[in-house]
């Protein structure tokens, strides 16, 4: 299910990591009066009223600026607005219309998008008239709300989400979705024409020069498949930082969207803390996982290469060792179909059910083997029940009489030996504990 996307942009210190935060519902953007303190973006789903949509939080705004930050900043939001259904443009009520205001909101008619203007700050009725002053960028309405106590936030939630359609009138897509993700210039795209057989997309060795993500159809053996891809457009005075801002959105867009993440490593560059931060957004959105070893066929082989590579590329991984790793290379098409075949596999681990009496006649009397430790208190912590809830990904109900007592080692290993018994491979299971 696709889910809209809407970025708020403004220049710096209106409020808009307050605002972020008070939508996402917890403090997950750093917030202070220092201009450009949010340098890293943030990105979440509010769901409102039944309706859902994700945030982003930029930095501040500063048109024409040289500071290289600054700039970074700038092109970042004309990416963000490039991607967003809709912009949360935010004011300062109290500061007034400011030149950088005026440049943002000529910005934004440029960009045809539709966008609601935020004046912020508006923390009691007596600032009301304040706000009044941006009605002369000639919008429709100005929403005058505060941030930081909520005021007016949810009459601004009626409108923003007034034309998106309600979670349960979206009917499901039944075909299977593998995202194609993973760092700049890895192969994403020559994979995906690989395996369409067509080129789909620009490729070139510069990071970032797909001109589009658009869901392609890959028919295989008479089932359709969606394979997205997430690579995205570059203009040549880019700043890095900008590229990597990019690929995040639509890696995050693509990942929330798919059954089954395709991580793509460069052979030639090995796997990298960016690629275990694209892992660790698949495991958060509890997706199918597979991690792709593209340009194989560029590494000089002896007998044990693959393996020792794999067992390395594991042991990074720690207690996300579940996840298959397979060595394959777009431009000789080596293996891209089993790569198909292995993600029709994950997505089956995925929606697996494990009858309930099958969950405990097997696992309670190891258990017993090997019970939870004693709480400090000197309590004796028994599980005395498992059951397997409903839903897209395999959570597993654990009932306890001290469920707050059992300690994260007791839950890894709870974790293992389900996995040694019922599979699962590629696929995250969530452990939740119960009071019996």
């Amino acid at each position: 299910m696709k889910i809209p996307l809407i970025v708020i942009v403004g220049r710096p210190n209106v409020g808009k990591s307050t605002f972020f935060n008070r939508m996402i519902g917890n403090r997950s953007a750093i917030v202070d009066n220092i201009s450009g303190v949010t340098r890293d973006r943030n990105y979440g789903e509010v769901e409102w009223a039944g309706k859902k949509f994700r945030l982003i939080d930029t930095g501040g705004y500063v048109p024409g600026s040289e500071d290289l930050f600054e700039r970074a900043i700038r092109e970042q939001i004309e990416i963000a607005v490039a991607e967003a259904e809709s912009i949360i443009f935010m004011v300062d009520a109290r500061a007034g219309v400011t030149p950088i205001d005026i440049e943002i909101g000529k910005m934004l008619r440029t960009s045809g998008k539709p966008f609601f203007l935020i004046a912020n700050k508006v923390d009691s009725e007596k600032y009301e008239a304040q706000a009044a002053e941006f009605y002369s960028f000639g919008v429709e309405k100005v929403y005058d709300i505060s941030a930081l106590g909520g005021r007016k936030t949810g009459d601004l939630l009626d409108d923003i989400t007034a034309k998106f359609p309600a979670l349960e009138e979206v009917p499901e897509d039944p075909r299977l979705k593998i995202a194609i993700v993973g760092r700049p210039n890895v192969g994403k795209s020559s994979l995906t024409n690989a395996l369409l057989g067509y080129d789909r997309s620009i490729v070139t060795d510069v990071p970032g020069t797909t001109r589009d993500s658009l869901d392609s159809v890959l028919k295989y053996y008479g089932e359709e498949i969606l394979l997205i891809d997430t690579a995205g457009l570059r203009k040549k005075k880019r700043v890095d930082e900008s590229i990597e801002f990019y690929s995040t959105i639509r890696t995050v867009k693509a990942i929330s969207e798919c059954d089954v993440a395709v991580v793509m490593v460069d052979a030639k560059e090995g796997f990298e803390k960016q690629d275990q931060k694209i892992i660790d957004e698949a495991v958060k959105f509890r997706k199918g996982i597979i991690l792709a070893i593209n340009k194989w066929d560029l590494v000089e082989k002896e007998t044990n290469t693959a393996k020792q590579l794999e067992l390395s590329i594991k042991e990074k991984l720690g207690s996300l060792d579940y996840i298959p790793v397979m060595f394959v290379s777009a431009l000789t098409k080596q293996r891209i179909f089993k790569l198909i075949d292995l993600a029709k596999v994950v997505e089956g681990e995925r929606k697996k059910v494990i009858p309930t009496s099958e969950l405990n006649d097997i696992l309670l009397p190891e258990i017993e083997k090997t019970p939870p430790p004693t709480t400090g208190t000197g309590k004796e912590v028994k599980i005395k029940y498992i059951t397997q809830a409903a839903g897209k990904y395999p959570l597993f109900l654990f009932f306890s009489n001290h469920p707050k007592e059992i300690v994260d080692h007791y839950k890894r290993f709870l974790e293992r030996m389900m996995r040694r018994t019922f599979g699962f491979e590629g696929v995250p299971i969530i452990l939740s504990f119960k009071q019996k």
